[in-house]
């Protein structure tokens, strides 16, 4: 009976120890996420990124590296196509004032690449989004630190106006209610800023007509989604999301006109 209770009680110490989250600091003592891990397990596919950060200052082109392997180390080679590319990169400053949507070359054999720049000294983290064939969608996460002169960490405040004036465009973002855990329609409505005419003339963007990734304040939720109507044109690009919680994110839209892509930023609270 006293062996049953001593196992019993290594049991509950070995599940109280799984169930805590670990965090990192760096060598200035900054809390890090836990996504700092190097490798994200997902839908039993293992991504691997490598990043010689400490070879690079802010504007040198930097190489990434993803390798995506199976449990059992082994290079995962098939992969399908999603919205025309086979990995979606984002990009994002700790304090998500800078923003980067890339697309790796796959060089086979599992193996990704692509060149980037990093703006400022500080964290970055990598958001790699794939779909290994007959796994589903995966999202895997990486941080990074250059070198160099941290700019000064902005606190992720609401927008008190949710128009903005992009490359010409006047950009309003709308909902048809707001609230963590359920679906909600997310519009975006685009003018020409100057003469205030709706744009009827939107371009596809990777194959639909808009992209939206979504970002919490702390960095731990990721959403990206598309339109509703693939084959809109303007004015308005209606899109369907879910917010995982309630709080701060910050939003990009991204779309095209005139074979220039735009980004347009909106930070809401979702209660």
């Amino acid at each position: 009976m006293k062996q049953l209770v001593w196992i019993l009680m290594g049991m509950a110490v070995l599940l109280a120890a799984c169930g805590k989250q670990t965090v990192t600091h760096d060598m200035m003592g900054m809390e890090m996420p836990a996504a700092s891990t190097a490798h994200v397990h997902s839908n039993d596919a293992i991504a691997h990124f490598s990043v010689a950060a400490d070879r690079y200052m802010p504007n040198e082109e930097a190489t990434v590296t993803i390798l995506i392997q199976d449990k059992w180390n082994r290079p995962i080679d098939a992969f399908d196509l999603m919205h025309e590319k086979l990995m979606h990169v984002i990009v994002v400053s700790k304090d998500l004032s800078y923003f980067d949507h890339l697309h790796p070359e796959y060089a086979g054999n599992g193996r990704f690449e692509v060149k980037t720049k990093f703006p400022a000294g500080g964290y970055y983290q990598l958001i790699a989004d794939f779909t290994p064939q007959g796994m589903g969608e995966t999202v895997q996460t990486h941080w990074v630190t250059i070198k160099g002169k941290v700019p000064k960490q902005a606190d992720l405040q609401p927008d008190t106006s949710l128009t903005k004036i992009i490359s010409g465009k006047e950009v309003t973002l709308s909902f048809d209610h707001l609230m963590a855990g359920m679906g909600l329609d997310m519009i975006f409505t685009i003018k020409n800023a100057e003469t205030k005419q709706p744009v009827t003339d939107l371009q596809p963007y990777l194959g639909s007509l808009g992209h939206v990734v979504a970002i919490s304040a702390d960095a731990k939720e990721y959403v990206h989604v598309h339109p509703n109507d693939q084959k809109g044109s303007g004015p308005e690009a209606r899109f369907t999301i879910l917010f995982p919680k309630t709080g701060v994110y910050k939003i990009w839209g991204q779309f095209q006109q005139g074979n220039e892509v735009f980004i347009v930023p909106f930070t809401i609270n979702v209660p």
